[in-house]
């Protein structure tokens, strides 16, 4: 994954008044694009660091307002599983095929300039499932940070790692501590990865440090606000997500970031992760878009908040 000359916003810089034509192997949504997409369409020479665009994509990026996308989208990447057994592969072989997704949207987001991007890599639960298929995982996110590490680092992505690390096997654990220090000085998006991570644990986390912060300070009756309860959970520092994407047609959050997405969108496909491409990762943002955001208020537009305004004003 490289850009182009290290600038994400280049990529997107003209798009409101164009649509960026480019060729590639990403597939997902079936809206065919005729031949002729008329003089608002222009064609970027292709490159070794600029992976190309087919034309469906630049269909979707035509219907973006870059000006709101969201700031933070988290993912729960799900289906890799169903996706080998519709194969006859075993299991692990859709773990593999997902890699390349995670690597798609991790470019993608980086090139719209999307602040931060949350992936959910391996939960809590996750202990539950056989060992050959846990060690498998973290062998290949062993592999996974050493060759794509340096590629993050040149295009000034900042990693970090959200859950319970201390209970990851040793290896992961250096791994881990290598990617967050080598991207720490980085000031592109940042990526979250969330990995021994539970919503529910990180919860309990977050009100025992508190707790014990209090009784160090001896304020244990002290109240505790929202703004102190989100400075302690593994997020501190991260705007909440703005949008919530799921694949594999789930509907449930399975223990994500439950403080973090009480505003968010949820977005859910029935494309397995493995599958998900760059044009499926646009098709949800046109999607959020469509989508207006009270935050538990009225539109502007809403009739009854134009009644009340006449009436106070009359």
């Amino acid at each position: 994954m490289t850009f182009a000359d290290g600038n994400p916003s280049r990529f997107v810089a003209s798009l409101p008044a164009t649509v960026v034509t480019l060729w590639g192997k990403d597939d997902c949504p079936q809206h065919p694009v005729p031949d002729s997409v008329g003089p608002r369409t222009r064609n970027v020479k292709s490159s070794e660091s600029l992976p190309l665009l087919k034309r469906e994509e630049a269909r979707l990026l035509e219907q973006l307002d870059l000006r709101r996308l969201p700031k933070h989208i988290a993912v729960i990447m799900d289906g890799n599983g169903r996706w080998a057994q519709r194969r006859h592969l075993p299991r692990v072989a859709g773990h593999r095929a997902g890699v390349s997704s995670a690597r798609t949207v991790i470019e993608t987001c980086a090139r719209l300039d999307i602040s931060a991007l949350t992936l959910y890599a391996f939960s809590l639960e996750n202990w539950r499932r056989p060992k050959a298929e846990i060690d498998f995982l973290m062998r290949l996110l062993r592999e996974y940070l050493r060759k794509e590490l340096p590629m993050l680092h040149r295009n000034n992505i900042r990693m970090v790692f959200i859950g319970r690390p201390e209970q990851l096997p040793a290896g992961v654990q250096q791994d881990v501590e290598e990617a967050s220090r080598v991207t720490a000085g980085n000031t592109g998006m940042r990526l979250a990865v969330a990995l021994n991570y539970g919503g529910r644990g990180e919860l309990v986390d977050a009100f025992n440090a508190i707790l014990k912060e209090l009784r160090s300070n001896g304020s244990v009756s002290h109240p505790i606000d929202e703004e102190t309860v989100s400075r302690h959970l593994y997020t501190a520092g991260l705007p909440d997500p703005d949008l919530l994407i799921r694949t594999s047609g789930e509907m449930r959050i399975s223990n994500f970031l439950l403080w973090q997405i009480a505003y968010a969108e949820i977005y859910v496909t029935e494309t397995l992760w493995p599958d998900f491409s760059r044009a499926c990762l646009l098709e949800a943002l046109v999607e959020f878009q469509k989508r207006e955001r009270r935050y538990g208020g009225l539109s502007d537009a809403h009739p009854s908040h134009d009644r009340a305004s006449r009436v106070a004003r009359g």
